[in-house]
């Protein structure tokens, strides 16, 4: 990591209530919170986002994600027995919106999307993989330190906002 550049969203509480509304459109969806956690933690990977990694894998593990699940995500495709159908649809969107290789998501995984979500709620898993990578560009950006996130502590972070 190069220097320091302290940044804490609590200071700056519109920015932070800016990025947390993004999540009011996909959090209380039909979108299952563990098909959520998952996109949260493969952008992260994607993206190399230590602090967001931290935070949303232990997050799973407190809701009751397995290790093993955990452990495989960044290689989904080698472990498809572990993951639905529809988390595989929605890891493959997400490794797609947030690469947007050649400018485009592929028909194909498009078309595995549809087959799986409906139109809104392939707007809000979109919703979603464009909220996680804006934290994981704020945390980036400012050098944020992965490993020091307590399990739970975002929803506590929530309701002060709030």
């Amino acid at each position: 990591m190069s220097q320091n550049r302290p940044f804490n969203f609590m200071k700056h509480p519109d920015i932070f209530k800016a990025l947390l509304g993004l999540a009011n459109g996909f959090e209380n969806s039909t979108l299952e919170h563990p098909l959520l956690e998952l996109v949260k933690i493969r952008a992260s990977q994607i993206n190399g986002c230590g602090f967001c990694l931290d935070m949303h894998t232990k997050d799973a593990r407190l809701e009751g994600e397995t290790e093993q699940r955990l452990y495989l995500v960044s290689v989904w495709r080698e472990a498809p027995g572990l993951y639905t159908e529809r988390e595989q649809a929605a890891l493959a969107w997400t490794e797609a919106v947030t690469k947007l290789e050649n400018q485009q998501v592929p028909d194909a995984v498009y078309d595995k999307a549809r087959a799986q979500f409906s139109d809104e709620e392939l707007a809000r898993l979109t919703l979603a993989v464009v909220a996680i990578n804006g934290w994981n560009r704020f945390n980036i950006a400012f050098n944020v330190p992965a490993g020091s996130y307590k399990a739970g502590s975002l929803k506590a972070m929530r309701a002060q906002a709030s």
